[in-house]
């Protein structure tokens, strides 16, 4: 599943409901300590599953490269924060900021999940 990019487009028009969840996948889709990429409205967006119970969704492009490819790093700790590692230069990206531990200048937008029935769902910023 961690190939494939996951598209859910929102249910109803954004301009009727102020409902800012879309369901990307189910919980069961994304294997513990990996990520995977969904097209939310539009922009690619990758969502991680730390753990059991954690889940994150950043921007998935690289911030160097513009190369959509960050829901494909590698999951750890840095100075006490869970990060990505992005797979093309190596920058560790913060998954509840966004921000880039080595450069601020290359942080990217952190979004807001919620489990809802087994469903993960992210809201953009």
């Amino acid at each position: 599943m961690n190939a494939a990019i996951l598209s859910f487009p929102p249910a109803t028009d954004a301009s009727t409901t102020s409902d800012p969840w879309t369901p990307v996948c189910a919980v069961d889709d994304i294997v513990p300590n990996t990520g995977v990429c969904a097209l939310v409205a539009g922009r690619h967006i990758a969502v991680f599953r730390v753990g059991q119970n954690q889940f994150y969704a950043i921007d998935n492009v690289d911030p160097k490269t513009g190369a959509s490819v960050l829901s494909r790093g590698l999951i750890g700790s840095l100075g006490g924060r869970i990060v990505v590692a992005s797979p093309l230069y190596k920058q560790h990206i913060d998954l509840s900021s966004g921000e880039c531990l080595e450069s601020p200048a290359y942080s990217v937008q952190a979004h807001r999940v919620s489990i809802d029935g087994g469903q993960v769902r992210v809201a953009l910023v």
